[in-house]
């Protein structure tokens, strides 16, 4: 079934770039074109990516990890030379 009758995308074509690693619509329309003309199949698209989440297997392999490894400090302060009148 058609998904997108602009560029003549198929819900297997968006399951297959999903599956490749496009988890948001915006990912989607990057790899195909999909859902940028006219925009009436990004509902569709959001539906069949489960509302532009990624796919579990994304989670577990590449998201889990990157989250796992323990984040740099964050030093609060100014950079030396600069005034908090001049951050604006």
């Amino acid at each position: 079934m058609y998904v997108c009758s602009c560029f003549g995308i198929t819900e297997d074509q968006v399951k297959q770039h999903a599956d490749g690693g496009a988890c948001t619509p915006r990912q989607i329309a990057s790899a195909c074109k999909a859902g940028t003309d006219c925009g009436g199949c990004v509902r569709r698209i959001q539906a069949l990516l489960g509302r532009g989440d990624c796919s579990s297997r994304e989670l577990v392999e590449g998201r889990t990890a990157r989250a796992a490894a323990p984040a740099a400090p964050v030093t609060l302060g100014t950079a030396p030379g600069v005034r908090l009148s001049d951050a604006a």
